[in-house]
């Protein structure tokens, strides 16, 4: 096999294997469209389906950054708690502006995450330990602060961050069906933002020696791309239009995919979950690093905090239960190296989408809790294991 060959076929099996998530959500949809006689395709249920799991595509990008460097953070459930219910007290008993209220709890977001980052950073006790702590601290908190009972209900122009739409341009097709126009247009938008990014990607690549995949495989993977978000917006678009809390996604979605993939702390990352040894010796601060990866964690979950509080109109005790556990297992589903180094955005958010799929397919069909856990369990376990056969076979 000509040197040539052999390059196109390690970037097509790397090509397979980062999109092979991609593969996996389209298959897991589809069947429950059929378990589900179709109603998990319903305009409806794909709206409840992108606000029922935006926390979790929320605290799954954040928590990537966690896990690239082959860590976890257990506190997210608890200061997602503990975040959204001072913000219902700063609006309900306080009488505080809604935007004020939500700039300082996302500067408590920050704090938190300072708080925890100087502990693993600088006084070098272990993650594990530190974010362990940290979440039952912040669920004890929570309970002090509500005083155990519900918070709420919370005004409109709150509810509005997790519950609420973009103003619609609406469209009526044969006089009585209604097509939110701004919907389909975003699809158009986002379909040639996927094809600008896809090109661009392959001329970086070529410009710098690496290999790149066969034109079919691009194109493939391109159409692939295109045909699940004009499904999604279409779908949107016949229901309420975008859900506001969408629009915050895929912004977030869009600078931590910058930040990670274009700058030089997001390579730095990358590298300290490699070999954090060798990134030392290289000149990288690891410990800033890890400073203020652990600070943009405990944004990420104030920001998940305010929303979940809007969803639900209130703040609860028991909000972000179990939270961790979904953020982590996106991350990992999505294709993130169990042991760091290794990881996208992108994965993470298709990982937080199967989830997502999986709870509201589960539910639909009449599935009990008990055996969603077990389910979700299962493909969490598999997920890890063919990322570590994998590693183990190319070694």
């Amino acid at each position: 096999m000509s040197e040539k060959s052999a390059a196109r076929k390690k970037a097509g099996s790397i090509n397979a294997k980062q999109y092979g998530m991609l593969i996996a959500l389209i298959v897991i949809y589809l069947i429950f469209t059929l378990l589900s006689g179709g109603k998990n395709a319903s305009p409806m249920n794909i709206n409840n389906l992108f606000m029922q799991n935006s926390y979790v595509v929320i605290l799954a990008v954040g928590m990537l950054l966690c896990v690239l460097t082959g860590n976890v953070d257990l506190s997210v459930g608890s200061v997602v708690a503990f975040t959204g219910a001072i913000c219902a007290i700063f609006v309900l008993d306080l009488g505080m502006s809604i935007p004020l209220a939500f700039l300082l709890v996302l500067l408590s977001g920050v704090l938190i995450g300072m708080w925890q980052g100087v502990f693993i950073a600088y006084l070098r006790v272990p993650p594990f330990v530190v974010t362990l702590a940290n979440m039952l601290i912040f669920r004890g908190l929570t309970l002090v602060v509500l005083n155990g009972q519900t918070k709420g209900p919370l005004p409109a122009g709150y509810v509005t961050i997790g519950a609420g739409y973009l103003p619609e341009i609406n469209t009526y097709f044969l006089g009585r069906t209604k097509v939110e126009m701004l919907s389909v247009l975003a699809g158009l938008a986002g379909s040639l933002l996927a094809i600008f990014m896809e090109v661009r990607s392959q001329r970086k690549k070529s410009s710098y020696g690496f290999a790149v995949p066969p034109l079919w495989q691009t194109a493939a993977k391109l159409a692939i791309i295109i045909v699940i978000i004009n499904f999604f917006t279409v779908k949107l678009a016949l229901y309420n239009g975008l859900p506001v809390v969408l629009a915050i996604m895929l912004l977030l979605i869009v600078i931590y995919t910058f930040l990670t993939d274009n700058t030089v702390p997001g390579r730095q990352i990358y590298a300290v979950g490699g070999n954090a040894n060798a990134a030392r010796l290289s000149g990288i601060k690891t410990q800033r690093v890890m400073f203020w990866i652990y600070t943009s964690m405990g944004l990420m979950s104030a920001l998940a905090g305010i929303v979940l509080s809007a969803r639900n109109a209130s703040a609860t005790p028991k909000a972000g239960d179990g939270f961790e556990l979904d953020a982590i297992a996106a991350c990992y589903i999505g294709g993130a190296a169990a042991l760091g180094g290794s990881g996208t955005i992108m994965g993470a958010v298709v990982g937080a989408l199967i989830m997502g799929v999986l709870n509201n397919g589960m539910s639909l069909i009449g599935w009990s809790v008990d055996v969603q856990k077990v389910v979700k369990g299962l493909v969490l376990l598999g997920a890890v294991t063919v990322d570590l056969l994998s590693k183990k076979k190319n070694a």
